[in-house]
């Protein structure tokens, strides 16, 4: 029998908290290692990160990865057989699933549109009739995009797949709702994903160590952007018997800090806490100190394929530094500025018609980028534990915003 870490437990320990406000540094402690946090995971949606190989994952200091239930769905069985997702991806490191809600939901609403953060008041949902999915009290049903197969997932069959796919934390399914949404639909949808979350939580007490190990459950914090909402399922979910929490939901930007205050204090201080899909500095840097534990999102690695790179001055776009012999980060750590590379370089492999050479400039961007985000969360762990912590993020954000208006 594989013999696995921290007694092939699942817990928390705080190590130093915020003065005066809801943050801390911690480790979450899982079969498969350790996470020191705050912590960015990288997205490996299919059990892999686009274009970057487990080993520069490991150099980019990558601390555990997050992979898709919906997308891995299919492949649920042979990841069980191979041991679970951290030995079947070769990873062989903490690893957390998403239910697929946000996927399915965004067959539903309109992709893209679930969960903008965007002050343009004009978002609308896609009309019923052609949604590719239906909630119902039972789950979702929806039609594969790519296949035109008409499938289902509920809370019952999410826990089945993640509990296949075996990660070490997993997610209750739950709906999520757009900005479109009004307050009636989101007391409506809200109370359904909290009897969603007690059949989440029935269902996966079947088969959390079905592996061999124990494989973890966060409750899913929904709410929208109002407070009662938000407060009152906190409270409630608090009393389940939950591991974590992940806090989701869709909202304006400038209301992110706000709502996570709201959230973290009533939710339990002892249980780690994961923001979804959410990586720009300031929002990691206000999530930290609102009490946000872990961050995943796709725009690091996304960004940099289409010639976005990131530095502590800005994000800057490498369409504009053709033959330039700079690069992008003299200071920088990652295995593309360490090789030398130079945005002229850069450039050339990204506009390159030869497959091998574009896929070359999407390995360097990816990594450059994720480890931009890591060390962004490394050091605000360590600028909290010196108590140096505001001083940290007002310096940080003053520099890489500084020509934001």
């Amino acid at each position: 029998m594989e013999k696995y870490k921290n007694n092939n437990t699942f817990s928390f320990e705080i190590v130093k908290k915020l003065p005066n406000q809801l943050g801390r540094a911690g480790i979450i402690h899982t079969p498969h290692g350790d996470i020191k946090t705050p912590a960015f995971m990288v997205v490996g949606t299919i059990g892999k990160v686009y274009f970057v190989s487990m080993e520069d994952l490991k150099q980019v200091n990558a601390q555990a990865m997050l992979s898709n239930g919906y997308h891995l769905r299919n492949q649920s069985f042979e990841i069980a057989e191979n041991g679970g997702l951290s030995r079947w991806s070769g990873w062989n490191g903490p690893t957390l699933t998403d239910s697929g809600g946000f996927q399915v939901m965004s067959l539903g609403s309109g992709s893209g549109k679930v969960v903008s953060m965007s002050k343009d008041q004009n978002v609308e949902n896609t009309k019923e009739e052609d949604r590719l999915a239906h909630v119902c009290e039972k789950g979702v049903h929806f039609t594969d995009p790519f296949t035109s197969v008409q499938d289902f997932i509920g809370p019952e069959e999410s826990m089945q797949i993640q509990c296949r796919i075996g990660a070490d934390i997993h997610m209750a399914f739950d709906e999520l709702t757009s900005l479109a949404d009004d307050y009636d639909y989101n007391v409506e949808a809200l109370a359904r994903t909290e009897r969603w979350a007690q059949r989440s939580l029935d269902e996966h007490k079947k088969h959390y160590m079905d592996l061999g190990y124990y494989q973890a459950l966060y409750g899913v914090i929904q709410g929208g952007r109002w407070e009662d909402l938000r407060r009152s399922t906190c409270k409630k979910m608090a009393e389940m018997d939950f591991d974590g929490y992940g806090l989701g939901g869709a909202f304006l930007k400038e209301d992110l800090s706000e709502i996570l205050r709201w959230c973290n204090e009533e939710l339990p201080e002892n249980k780690p806490r994961h923001l979804l899909g959410l990586s720009h500095p300031d929002d990691i840097l206000n999530g930290v100190e609102m009490g946000a534990d872990t961050f995943d999102c796709v725009a690091p690695t996304r960004e940099g394929r289409h010639g976005k790179l990131y530095t502590p001055t800005g994000v800057i776009n490498l369409q504009k530094f053709m033959d330039s012999p700079l690069m992008i980060d003299e200071n920088c750590d990652c295995p593309t500025c360490q090789a030398g590379y130079t945005l002229g370089q850069l450039r050339k492999l990204w506009k390159s018609q030869d497959k091998e050479e574009k896929y070359k400039y999407f390995e360097l961007a990816s990594m450059h980028n994720l480890r931009f985000i890591i060390r962004l969360t490394e050091q605000a762990r360590e600028a909290l534990l010196q108590d140096q912590f505001y001083e940290f993020k007002e310096r940080f954000l003053k520099t890489y915003y500084h020509n934001k208006k």
